[in-house]
């Protein structure tokens, strides 16, 4: 999440299926869910100035391959970025990035199934348990 403009944005990537949805991924050895999170963020994105804030959902989804069906789990959390520019990591198939508003992410979402993550941040913000510093004006 960052401040924009005195509003909350959410940043949105584009997936290597043209659709809308969050940064996430594969737990690497050992990792906790939020070290994941925090990794796979940065990864995508290019931002390392990543403030982990409170747990919002887990979502699930399945998928076929290779005549087998997978089903996977992704744990997702409230995040802050201050600083820096967002940048599509390519070589993962992301090929957009976009600061979108809070108050409007849903609209944006490909996923169903992540609409559940913008109605987790947008209670936590509301609340005024989620509420990151003033960034300014610019989205850098």
């Amino acid at each position: 999440m960052r401040i924009i403009d005195g509003l909350p944005h959410l940043l949105l990537i584009r997936d290597p299926y043209e659709k809308w949805g969050f940064p996430k991924g594969h737990a690497e050895n050992g990792e906790a869910p939020h070290q994941t999170a925090l990794r796979e963020v940065s990864e995508e994105t290019g931002l390392t100035d990543l403030e982990l804030g409170p747990e919002l959902a887990t979502i699930e989804w399945t998928f076929r391959a290779r005549g087998k069906e997978f089903r996977k789990f992704a744990t997702f959390y409230l995040m802050y970025s201050r600083e820096g520019v967002p940048r599509p990591e390519v070589s993962e198939g992301i090929t957009e990035i976009e600061w979108v508003r809070l108050d409007t992410a849903h609209e944006r979402l490909s996923y169903a199934n992540a609409v559940a993550v913008v109605q987790a941040a947008q209670m936590i913000v509301l609340d005024g348990k989620g509420t990151a510093p003033q960034t300014g004006r610019s989205q850098d």
